[in-house]
């Protein structure tokens, strides 16, 4: 059986996606399933991933589509079609060096077991710079502890290869409507409540950044998904043994994003820090005022 699943949301990406498509050809152990996961495109992505469907035969090649929805919503439809021990998502816009899988693969077959959520690996630029530093050297790490700042290190985007049942035990991740933007690394924090990960202080994807991604429209965002970033700030602030900063940074951003939503009353009800909270209404409120004139 085929152990790994590399899944690809993507929205109207047909050029470039073939570039994430070239680093799956090249990939220097072919034991994995591609999937596509079309969020709506109106572009011909179908048709340009229909013609790698029937000329490849190094590796199987699956298409899904669904409607627009977001990221998470992409999440959501792949983990149901995932029949592989373990995945990754690999975006659209970012691409995979040759020896990805084989170290996946070999990592795993090395030191993985139930005891593991999967591995961490590292994401580097175009212009082979690691982004943020690396990871702890030790065996294993918890997604949480990095999160919250237990190690003296610059956090940057990781990829997390994830074993697909613990997935399935989180998803779906939750769909507000109209919202697009919630964070799909909510799960990866969920799961890591339970379990750490491998570490892999190696090459696992080549990031860009488009204009127009996830990560350059932040303002409009917290703006347009309120209830999404609210969500998140909430697991934020269920984490133990964190600092008096993090809670006020954090109650600081809750706060703004229930103000967004209308549910101003949640952002005291839902915060386990009262005081913290009432600290953090002033600022949130001039936060929420500094977002809506950004996105104007």
């Amino acid at each position: 059986m085929v152990p790994i699943t590399v899944f690809t949301p993507a929205y109207n990406r047909k050029d470039l996606l073939p570039r994430c498509y070239k680093s799956m050809c090249k990939q220097t152990n072919k034991s994995f399933i591609w999937m596509i996961i079309d969020d709506g495109s109106t572009d011909n992505t179908k048709e340009v991933v229909r013609k790698w469907i029937e000329e490849e035969k190094e590796f199987e090649i699956q298409y899904f589509y669904k409607e627009n929805g977001g990221l998470h919503t992409a999440y959501n439809e792949a983990i149901k079609h995932i029949n592989t021990e373990l995945c990754v998502c690999i975006d659209s816009d970012d691409f995979m060096p040759d020896n990805a899988i084989e170290i996946i693969l070999e990592k795993w077959r090395n030191e993985g077991s139930n005891q593991y959520a999967g591995i961490v690996g590292l994401d580097y630029y175009l212009n082979d710079e690691v982004i943020g530093d690396l990871l702890p050297d030790k065996k294993a790490v918890n997604l949480i502890d990095l999160f919250i700042g237990k190690y003296t290190l610059v956090n940057g985007d990781r990829t997390n290869v994830v074993r697909t049942e613990l997935y399935r035990k989180y998803a779906p991740m939750k769909i507000f409507p109209g919202e697009k933007n919630f964070n799909p690394h909510y799960m990866h924090l969920q799961i890591s409540r339970e379990y750490d990960f491998l570490v892999l202080n190696k090459n696992l994807r080549y990031v860009e950044y488009q204009p127009q991604g996830m990560s350059n429209s932040m303002l409009k965002q917290y703006f347009n998904s309120p209830n999404s970033f609210g969500e998140i700030r909430k697991l934020y602030l269920s984490f133990e043994n964190t600092s008096f900063e993090f809670k006020l940074r954090h109650s600081i951003h809750f706060t703004s994003s229930c103000i967004l939503a209308k549910k101003v009353k949640m952002a005291f009800k839902e915060n386990p820090y009262k005081g913290i909270a009432f600290l953090a209404f002033l600022p949130g409120c001039l936060l929420t005022e500094y977002i809506k004139l950004k996105v104007r």
